[in-house]
Protein backbone atom coordinates (compact mmCIF):
# COMPACT_ATOMS: atom_id res chain seq x y z
CA UNK A 1 0.00 0.00 0.00
CA UNK A 2 2.80 2.40 0.87
CA UNK A 3 4.51 1.61 -2.43
CA UNK A 4 1.28 2.38 -4.33
CA UNK A 5 0.94 5.71 -2.51
CA UNK A 6 4.50 6.65 -3.45
CA UNK A 7 3.84 5.87 -7.10
CA UNK A 8 0.61 7.91 -7.07
CA UNK A 9 2.38 10.82 -5.36
CA UNK A 10 5.04 10.87 -8.05
CA UNK A 11 2.45 10.83 -10.82
CA UNK A 12 0.54 13.71 -9.21
CA UNK A 13 3.72 15.74 -8.74
CA UNK A 14 3.81 15.13 -5.03
CA UNK A 15 7.23 13.45 -4.82
CA UNK A 16 10.58 14.73 -6.09
CA UNK A 17 12.35 12.59 -8.65
CA UNK A 18 16.05 12.82 -9.44
CA UNK A 19 16.27 13.57 -13.14
CA UNK A 20 17.96 15.82 -15.67
CA UNK A 21 17.17 19.49 -15.12
CA UNK A 22 15.05 21.65 -17.40
CA UNK A 23 16.92 23.13 -20.33
CA UNK A 24 17.16 26.48 -18.56
CA UNK A 25 19.24 24.89 -15.79
CA UNK A 26 21.32 22.62 -17.99
CA UNK A 27 25.01 22.83 -17.11
CA UNK A 28 28.12 21.06 -18.32
CA UNK A 29 30.20 19.38 -15.61
CA UNK A 30 33.56 17.60 -15.77
CA UNK A 31 35.78 15.47 -13.53
CA UNK A 32 32.80 13.64 -12.07
CA UNK A 33 33.32 10.06 -10.94
CA UNK A 34 30.95 8.72 -13.60
CA UNK A 35 31.33 11.52 -16.15
CA UNK A 36 34.87 12.82 -16.76
CA UNK A 37 33.90 15.44 -19.36
CA UNK A 38 30.76 17.22 -20.63
CA UNK A 39 30.52 19.06 -23.94
CA UNK A 40 27.43 20.60 -25.52
CA UNK A 41 27.32 21.96 -29.06
CA UNK A 42 24.18 23.97 -29.89
CA UNK A 43 23.22 25.06 -33.38
CA UNK A 44 20.13 27.24 -33.48
CA UNK A 45 18.16 29.34 -35.95
CA UNK A 46 16.36 32.36 -34.53
CA UNK A 47 13.97 34.73 -36.30
CA UNK A 48 12.47 37.73 -34.52
CA UNK A 49 9.86 40.01 -36.04
CA UNK A 50 8.88 43.28 -34.36
CA UNK A 51 5.95 45.37 -35.45
CA UNK A 52 4.86 48.74 -34.04
CA UNK A 53 2.63 51.66 -34.87
CA UNK A 54 4.47 54.97 -34.62
CA UNK A 55 2.47 58.03 -33.65
CA UNK A 56 3.53 61.64 -33.17
CA UNK A 57 2.45 64.39 -30.82
CA UNK A 58 0.91 67.27 -32.72
CA UNK A 59 -0.54 70.67 -31.80
CA UNK A 60 -3.75 71.65 -33.56
CA UNK A 61 -5.90 74.79 -33.26
CA UNK A 62 -8.58 74.64 -30.58
CA UNK A 63 -10.69 77.68 -31.33
CA UNK A 64 -10.34 80.68 -29.03
CA UNK A 65 -8.59 78.54 -26.43
CA UNK A 66 -5.41 78.30 -28.50
CA UNK A 67 -4.12 74.81 -29.30
CA UNK A 68 -4.52 71.26 -28.08
CA UNK A 69 -2.20 68.29 -28.37
CA UNK A 70 -3.24 65.13 -30.18
CA UNK A 71 -1.50 61.97 -31.32
CA UNK A 72 -1.22 61.76 -35.09
CA UNK A 73 -0.90 58.25 -36.51
CA UNK A 74 2.07 58.21 -38.90
CA UNK A 75 3.83 54.90 -39.56
CA UNK A 76 3.89 51.17 -39.38
CA UNK A 77 7.30 49.84 -38.43
CA UNK A 78 8.46 46.30 -39.17
CA UNK A 79 11.81 44.86 -38.13
CA UNK A 80 13.09 41.36 -38.91
CA UNK A 81 16.19 39.79 -37.39
CA UNK A 82 17.23 36.32 -38.61
CA UNK A 83 20.38 34.67 -37.30
CA UNK A 84 22.23 31.42 -36.70
CA UNK A 85 23.56 30.96 -33.17
CA UNK A 86 26.54 28.66 -32.68
CA UNK A 87 27.22 27.81 -29.03
CA UNK A 88 29.85 25.67 -27.37
CA UNK A 89 29.65 24.80 -23.65
CA UNK A 90 31.92 22.49 -21.68
CA UNK A 91 32.68 21.68 -18.08
CA UNK A 92 35.73 23.32 -16.55
CA UNK A 93 35.27 21.39 -13.32
CA UNK A 94 32.51 19.85 -11.27
CA UNK A 95 29.33 21.84 -11.93
CA UNK A 96 31.34 24.71 -13.44
CA UNK A 97 30.66 25.56 -17.08
CA UNK A 98 32.27 27.80 -19.67
CA UNK A 99 30.33 28.75 -22.80
CA UNK A 100 31.00 30.61 -26.02
CA UNK A 101 28.41 31.84 -28.54
CA UNK A 102 28.87 33.30 -32.01
CA UNK A 103 25.80 34.74 -33.80
CA UNK A 104 25.75 34.95 -37.59
CA UNK A 105 23.15 37.58 -38.50
CA UNK A 106 21.71 36.85 -41.94
CA UNK A 107 19.45 39.86 -41.97
CA UNK A 108 18.53 42.77 -39.75
CA UNK A 109 15.96 44.48 -41.94
CA UNK A 110 13.65 47.40 -41.19
CA UNK A 111 10.79 48.99 -43.10
CA UNK A 112 8.63 52.08 -42.57
CA UNK A 113 5.25 52.55 -44.29
CA UNK A 114 2.44 55.03 -43.85
CA UNK A 115 -0.63 53.91 -41.94
CA UNK A 116 -4.02 54.06 -43.62
CA UNK A 117 -4.71 57.34 -41.78
CA UNK A 118 -1.55 59.08 -43.03
CA UNK A 119 -1.05 60.63 -46.44
CA UNK A 120 1.57 62.82 -48.04
CA UNK A 121 -0.81 65.77 -47.55
CA UNK A 122 -1.41 65.37 -43.80
CA UNK A 123 1.86 63.74 -42.69
CA UNK A 124 3.84 65.75 -40.14
CA UNK A 125 6.93 63.84 -41.30
CA UNK A 126 6.60 65.00 -44.89
CA UNK A 127 5.29 68.52 -44.18
CA UNK A 128 8.04 69.66 -41.86
CA UNK A 129 8.79 73.38 -41.65
CA UNK A 130 11.25 73.35 -38.73
CA UNK A 131 15.03 73.02 -38.71
CA UNK A 132 16.95 70.91 -36.20
CA UNK A 133 17.96 74.06 -34.27
CA UNK A 134 14.33 75.12 -33.85
CA UNK A 135 14.27 77.83 -36.50
CA UNK A 136 11.48 77.91 -39.08
CA UNK A 137 12.33 77.21 -42.72
CA UNK A 138 11.89 80.60 -44.47
CA UNK A 139 8.66 80.77 -46.43
CA UNK A 140 7.56 77.24 -45.50
CA UNK A 141 4.63 78.22 -43.30
CA UNK A 142 3.44 80.74 -45.89
CA UNK A 143 3.69 78.18 -48.67
CA UNK A 144 6.29 80.07 -50.69
CA UNK A 145 8.95 77.40 -50.13
CA UNK A 146 8.70 73.63 -49.93
CA UNK A 147 8.82 71.76 -46.61
CA UNK A 148 11.80 69.52 -45.81
CA UNK A 149 10.67 65.97 -44.91
CA UNK A 150 12.28 64.32 -41.89
CA UNK A 151 12.77 61.22 -44.04
CA UNK A 152 11.28 59.51 -47.06
CA UNK A 153 8.31 57.13 -46.82
CA UNK A 154 8.24 54.23 -47.59
CA UNK A 155 11.78 53.34 -46.65
CA UNK A 156 13.78 50.16 -46.07
CA UNK A 157 17.07 49.35 -44.37
CA UNK A 158 19.22 46.23 -44.70
CA UNK A 159 21.93 45.15 -42.26
CA UNK A 160 23.73 41.94 -41.33
CA UNK A 161 27.05 40.28 -40.51
CA UNK A 162 28.85 38.72 -37.59
CA UNK A 163 27.23 39.63 -34.29
CA UNK A 164 28.73 40.20 -30.85
CA UNK A 165 30.43 37.17 -29.30
CA UNK A 166 29.24 35.90 -25.92
CA UNK A 167 31.34 34.31 -23.17
CA UNK A 168 29.77 32.76 -20.12
CA UNK A 169 30.54 31.18 -16.77
CA UNK A 170 27.95 29.28 -14.76
CA UNK A 171 28.08 27.32 -11.52
CA UNK A 172 25.53 24.95 -10.01
CA UNK A 173 25.37 25.24 -6.24
CA UNK A 174 22.85 22.38 -6.12
CA UNK A 175 21.89 19.70 -8.64
CA UNK A 176 18.81 17.59 -8.12
CA UNK A 177 20.34 14.64 -9.94
CA UNK A 178 23.03 14.55 -7.23
CA UNK A 179 20.76 15.30 -4.27
CA UNK A 180 17.05 14.56 -4.73
CA UNK A 181 16.15 16.73 -1.71
CA UNK A 182 17.38 19.93 -3.36
CA UNK A 183 16.47 21.79 -6.55
CA UNK A 184 18.97 22.61 -9.28
CA UNK A 185 20.28 26.12 -8.62
CA UNK A 186 22.61 27.91 -11.03
CA UNK A 187 24.30 31.31 -10.87
CA UNK A 188 26.01 32.68 -13.96
CA UNK A 189 27.60 35.58 -15.79
CA UNK A 190 27.21 36.16 -19.53
CA UNK A 191 29.54 38.67 -21.17
CA UNK A 192 28.66 40.11 -24.58
CA UNK A 193 31.81 41.50 -26.19
CA UNK A 194 31.59 44.37 -28.73
CA UNK A 195 33.15 42.38 -31.56
CA UNK A 196 30.71 43.33 -34.37
CA UNK A 197 31.64 46.25 -36.60
CA UNK A 198 30.24 49.63 -35.58
CA UNK A 199 26.76 50.46 -36.78
CA UNK A 200 26.52 54.01 -38.16
CA UNK A 201 22.85 55.07 -38.41
CA UNK A 202 23.73 57.91 -40.77
CA UNK A 203 25.01 55.50 -43.45
CA UNK A 204 22.59 54.67 -46.25
CA UNK A 205 21.62 50.96 -45.99
CA UNK A 206 18.85 50.75 -48.59
CA UNK A 207 20.74 48.29 -50.83
CA UNK A 208 20.20 44.63 -49.79
CA UNK A 209 23.43 43.71 -51.56
CA UNK A 210 25.45 46.20 -49.46
CA UNK A 211 24.29 45.47 -45.94
CA UNK A 212 25.30 47.80 -43.15
CA UNK A 213 27.08 46.87 -39.92
CA UNK A 214 25.19 45.85 -36.77
CA UNK A 215 27.57 46.43 -33.84
CA UNK A 216 26.71 48.80 -30.99
CA UNK A 217 30.27 48.62 -29.53
CA UNK A 218 28.92 48.13 -26.01
CA UNK A 219 30.11 45.66 -23.38
CA UNK A 220 27.14 43.93 -21.73
CA UNK A 221 27.39 41.97 -18.48
CA UNK A 222 24.39 39.84 -17.58
CA UNK A 223 24.14 38.38 -14.09
CA UNK A 224 21.53 35.67 -13.71
CA UNK A 225 20.28 32.91 -11.47
CA UNK A 226 17.95 30.02 -12.30
CA UNK A 227 16.19 27.25 -10.41
CA UNK A 228 14.37 24.09 -11.42
CA UNK A 229 12.96 21.07 -9.65
CA UNK A 230 11.61 17.89 -11.20
CA UNK A 231 8.37 16.69 -9.59
CA UNK A 232 6.78 13.76 -11.31
CA UNK A 233 6.04 14.63 -14.93
CA UNK A 234 6.56 18.36 -14.35
CA UNK A 235 9.65 20.46 -13.80
CA UNK A 236 8.85 24.05 -12.81
CA UNK A 237 11.65 26.58 -13.20
CA UNK A 238 12.50 30.23 -12.64
CA UNK A 239 15.14 32.63 -13.96
CA UNK A 240 16.03 36.22 -13.08
CA UNK A 241 18.63 38.34 -14.86
CA UNK A 242 20.07 41.86 -14.85
CA UNK A 243 22.14 43.34 -17.68
CA UNK A 244 24.66 46.14 -17.16
CA UNK A 245 25.92 47.95 -20.31
CA UNK A 246 29.32 49.66 -20.49
CA UNK A 247 30.41 51.69 -23.51
CA UNK A 248 33.34 50.07 -25.31
CA UNK A 249 35.95 51.27 -27.80
CA UNK A 250 34.68 52.87 -30.98
CA UNK A 251 31.16 53.68 -29.80
CA UNK A 252 29.11 55.84 -32.11
CA UNK A 253 28.30 59.45 -31.17
CA UNK A 254 25.69 61.67 -32.78
CA UNK A 255 28.37 64.36 -32.91
CA UNK A 256 30.22 62.21 -35.46
CA UNK A 257 27.82 63.63 -38.03
CA UNK A 258 27.74 67.26 -36.94
CA UNK A 259 27.93 68.29 -40.61
CA UNK A 260 24.99 66.16 -41.73
CA UNK A 261 22.88 67.49 -44.60
CA UNK A 262 20.23 68.38 -43.65
CA UNK A 263 21.46 69.03 -40.08
CA UNK A 264 19.98 66.82 -37.36
CA UNK A 265 21.68 68.32 -34.30
CA UNK A 266 20.13 71.22 -32.44
CA UNK A 267 23.44 72.72 -31.28
CA UNK A 268 26.29 71.12 -33.26
CA UNK A 269 28.78 73.81 -32.13
CA UNK A 270 28.52 72.44 -28.58
CA UNK A 271 29.94 69.06 -29.61
CA UNK A 272 33.16 68.43 -27.68
CA UNK A 273 32.81 71.52 -25.49
CA UNK A 274 32.05 71.75 -21.78
CA UNK A 275 30.14 68.70 -20.55
CA UNK A 276 29.31 67.56 -24.08
CA UNK A 277 32.08 65.02 -24.43
CA UNK A 278 32.00 62.13 -26.87
CA UNK A 279 30.98 59.83 -24.03
CA UNK A 280 28.08 62.14 -23.17
CA UNK A 281 26.78 62.44 -26.74
CA UNK A 282 27.41 58.78 -27.63
CA UNK A 283 25.39 55.65 -27.15
CA UNK A 284 23.88 55.06 -23.70
CA UNK A 285 22.64 51.49 -23.87
CA UNK A 286 19.79 50.70 -21.44
CA UNK A 287 20.03 48.52 -18.37
CA UNK A 288 17.70 45.54 -18.55
CA UNK A 289 16.09 43.25 -16.02
CA UNK A 290 14.24 40.05 -16.81
CA UNK A 291 12.24 37.41 -15.02
CA UNK A 292 10.53 34.28 -16.25
CA UNK A 293 8.54 31.44 -14.76
CA UNK A 294 7.87 28.21 -16.55
CA UNK A 295 7.23 24.53 -16.38
CA UNK A 296 8.50 21.66 -18.48
CA UNK A 297 5.92 18.87 -18.81
CA UNK A 298 7.21 15.42 -19.73
CA UNK A 299 4.37 13.20 -21.02
CA UNK A 300 6.81 10.66 -22.48
CA UNK A 301 10.21 9.53 -21.18
CA UNK A 302 12.36 6.40 -21.31
CA UNK A 303 15.47 7.21 -19.26
CA UNK A 304 17.15 3.89 -20.01
CA UNK A 305 17.09 4.73 -23.74
CA UNK A 306 17.61 8.49 -23.24
CA UNK A 307 14.33 9.17 -24.99
CA UNK A 308 12.19 12.11 -23.93
CA UNK A 309 9.48 14.44 -25.18
CA UNK A 310 8.61 17.59 -23.24
CA UNK A 311 6.39 20.63 -23.52
CA UNK A 312 7.87 23.91 -22.31
CA UNK A 313 5.52 26.68 -21.12
CA UNK A 314 6.69 29.96 -19.66
CA UNK A 315 5.63 33.51 -18.85
CA UNK A 316 8.12 36.32 -19.42
CA UNK A 317 8.54 39.83 -18.04
CA UNK A 318 11.36 42.22 -19.01
CA UNK A 319 12.18 45.81 -18.12
CA UNK A 320 14.16 47.95 -20.59
CA UNK A 321 15.54 51.16 -19.10
CA UNK A 322 15.77 54.60 -20.60
CA UNK A 323 18.71 55.15 -22.93
CA UNK A 324 20.09 56.59 -26.14
CA UNK A 325 20.60 53.78 -28.63
CA UNK A 326 19.40 52.30 -31.93
CA UNK A 327 15.61 52.16 -31.76
CA UNK A 328 12.75 51.83 -34.25
CA UNK A 329 13.39 55.26 -35.82
CA UNK A 330 17.19 55.54 -35.59
CA UNK A 331 17.92 54.48 -39.15
CA UNK A 332 15.11 56.56 -40.63
CA UNK A 333 16.25 59.70 -38.78
CA UNK A 334 19.95 58.86 -39.14
CA UNK A 335 21.04 59.09 -35.49
CA UNK A 336 20.93 57.54 -32.06
CA UNK A 337 17.65 58.34 -30.31
CA UNK A 338 16.69 58.49 -26.66
CA UNK A 339 13.89 56.06 -25.74
CA UNK A 340 11.84 56.05 -22.57
CA UNK A 341 11.84 52.94 -20.44
CA UNK A 342 9.23 50.27 -21.11
CA UNK A 343 8.16 46.75 -20.19
CA UNK A 344 7.86 43.56 -22.20
CA UNK A 345 5.33 40.93 -21.15
CA UNK A 346 4.46 37.68 -22.86
CA UNK A 347 5.08 34.00 -22.98
CA UNK A 348 6.64 31.06 -24.80
CA UNK A 349 5.47 27.66 -25.97
CA UNK A 350 8.10 25.11 -26.91
CA UNK A 351 8.78 21.42 -27.42
CA UNK A 352 11.93 19.43 -26.66
CA UNK A 353 12.60 15.96 -28.02
CA UNK A 354 15.53 13.58 -27.68
CA UNK A 355 15.84 10.17 -29.29
CA UNK A 356 19.34 9.39 -28.06
CA UNK A 357 21.76 10.44 -25.34
CA UNK A 358 23.77 12.68 -27.64
CA UNK A 359 21.07 14.53 -29.59
CA UNK A 360 18.19 16.86 -28.64
CA UNK A 361 16.06 19.08 -30.84
CA UNK A 362 13.99 22.07 -29.67
CA UNK A 363 11.43 24.39 -31.24
CA UNK A 364 9.64 27.30 -29.64
CA UNK A 365 7.62 30.43 -30.31
CA UNK A 366 7.80 33.50 -28.09
CA UNK A 367 5.36 36.40 -28.09
CA UNK A 368 6.06 39.70 -26.31
CA UNK A 369 3.99 42.85 -25.98
CA UNK A 370 6.01 46.04 -25.59
CA UNK A 371 4.33 48.78 -23.59
CA UNK A 372 3.96 52.21 -25.21
CA UNK A 373 7.08 54.36 -25.03
CA UNK A 374 8.51 57.56 -26.48
CA UNK A 375 11.19 57.10 -29.14
CA UNK A 376 12.50 60.69 -29.28
CA UNK A 377 12.96 61.88 -25.71
CA UNK A 378 16.37 63.59 -25.75
CA UNK A 379 16.94 66.01 -22.87
CA UNK A 380 17.15 69.70 -23.77
CA UNK A 381 20.43 70.26 -21.95
CA UNK A 382 22.18 70.70 -18.60
CA UNK A 383 21.85 73.47 -16.03
CA UNK A 384 25.50 74.58 -15.89
CA UNK A 385 25.10 77.89 -14.02
CA UNK A 386 22.87 76.45 -11.30
CA UNK A 387 19.88 78.75 -11.79
CA UNK A 388 17.48 75.81 -11.95
CA UNK A 389 16.77 75.79 -15.70
CA UNK A 390 18.38 75.26 -19.08
CA UNK A 391 18.90 78.72 -20.60
CA UNK A 392 18.16 78.34 -24.29
CA UNK A 393 18.94 81.95 -25.23
CA UNK A 394 21.18 83.41 -22.52
CA UNK A 395 23.55 80.44 -22.11
CA UNK A 396 23.71 78.40 -25.35
CA UNK A 397 26.50 76.23 -23.88
CA UNK A 398 23.83 74.48 -21.79
CA UNK A 399 22.08 73.12 -24.88
CA UNK A 400 22.45 69.42 -25.59
CA UNK A 401 24.03 69.24 -29.06
CA UNK A 402 22.16 66.06 -29.95
CA UNK A 403 18.72 67.52 -29.07
CA UNK A 404 16.63 68.04 -32.22
CA UNK A 405 13.84 70.62 -31.96
CA UNK A 406 11.90 68.90 -34.74
CA UNK A 407 11.03 65.78 -32.75
CA UNK A 408 12.57 65.84 -29.23
CA UNK A 409 10.45 68.79 -28.08
CA UNK A 410 7.27 67.94 -26.19
CA UNK A 411 4.37 68.27 -28.68
CA UNK A 412 6.56 66.92 -31.53
CA UNK A 413 7.83 63.62 -30.13
CA UNK A 414 7.38 60.17 -31.68
CA UNK A 415 5.99 57.22 -29.74
CA UNK A 416 5.79 53.47 -30.38
CA UNK A 417 2.40 51.92 -29.59
CA UNK A 418 0.80 48.55 -30.26
CA UNK A 419 4.31 47.13 -30.38
CA UNK A 420 4.74 43.35 -30.47
CA UNK A 421 7.58 40.92 -31.04
CA UNK A 422 7.40 37.31 -32.15
CA UNK A 423 10.42 35.03 -32.12
CA UNK A 424 10.72 31.54 -33.57
CA UNK A 425 13.61 29.32 -32.42
CA UNK A 426 14.74 25.98 -33.80
CA UNK A 427 17.87 24.40 -32.37
CA UNK A 428 19.72 21.12 -31.99
CA UNK A 429 22.08 20.07 -29.21
CA UNK A 430 24.87 17.53 -29.61
CA UNK A 431 26.11 16.15 -26.27
CA UNK A 432 29.47 14.49 -25.72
Amino acid sequence: MQRLRAVLAAITLGAPLAASAADITRIASSFEDDDPFDLFIDVGFERTQTRAKIIREQLIPAGSDGTTRIDATELWYKGVDARLNLELAFGLYRDLEFSFTLPLVFQQNERWDRTSDATAENSTITNNCVNADGSVIPGCLEGTSAPVPLFGIPQESFRGGLGNMHFGLAYAFFKQEKDATKPTWIVGLDYEAPTAKQRDPSVNTTDPDERGNIGDRVHKYQLYTSFSRRMGVAEPYFKASYTIPVGGPGIYSNCDQRNADPPNLGAPLNCGTGPWTRKETGIHAPTQAGMLFGVELVPFEKPQKFQKFALDLRTIGNYVGRGRYYNELSQALGKLLTSEDYFQVGGMLGVNASAAESFTIRASGTFLYNTDHTLTAEELGKDLDGNGEVDVETNPAELNPTFDWRYDLVSRRFRAVESTSFRFDLSATFSF
